[in-house]
């Protein structure tokens, strides 16, 4: 809902226009919260993701100050290969700053030191490997538990900041639901 409805919001307007911002702060409960944004108006944006933090009892940071609870990786989404080997592949793979290799169905999905995107990129199109997808995300190094109560809170302000159509991605270092 939130790519569709920044798609249509920029088909009206110039894309450079647009700026992407992160705004990092402590939700309700301690928890760590960053919040991409991709906005026309920084002002009105500020303003709201602001308001979202303070009205669910957390406060906005400033810049960088959160980040190092945080690691920024870079993740692609694979096709997987006949007579791949998984091992191979990863230990080949070190090198170019991948650090984790999974198997899903019919994919491989790898993660990779954020600065080392193009260096995987430029490996796996050279190799052959069909790259499916690939996005950046943000990995809590260390994740909070949180009671039923609190994460209630918490979700409340997720699922509100993620309506905001400026918003993109939100991300927490709570402990995911039925993950204690």
């Amino acid at each position: 809902d939130n790519i569709e409805r920044a798609i249509k919001n920029a088909m009206g307007k110039d894309q450079s226009d647009y700026k992407s911002m992160t705004y990092e702060g402590y939700g309700p409960h301690g928890i760590a919260v960053f919040v991409d944004t991709l906005t026309d108006n920084t002002t009105r944006t500020v303003a709201n993701v602001r308001s979202y933090f303070n009205k669910n009892g957390g406060s906005l940071g400033t810049s960088g100050s959160l980040e190092f609870l945080f690691d920024h990786k870079c993740v692609f989404h694979i096709a997987k290969k006949e007579d791949l080997s998984l091992e191979d592949l990863e230990l080949e793979l070190i090198d170019f700053g991948v650090d984790e290799v999974e198997e899903d169905e019919d994919e491989v999905v790898l993660y990779g030191e954020f600065a080392q995107n193009s260096a995987i990129q430029k490996y796996l199109e050279e190799n052959g490997f069909e790259i499916l997808s690939s996005e950046f995300v943000l990995i809590p190094n260390d994740l909070k538990e949180v009671t039923p109560e609190q994460r209630e809170t918490l979700d409340k302000m997720v699922e509100r900041l993620e309506e905001f159509d400026d918003v993109q991605t939100v991300y927490t270092n709570m402990q995911p639901e039925g993950e204690e």
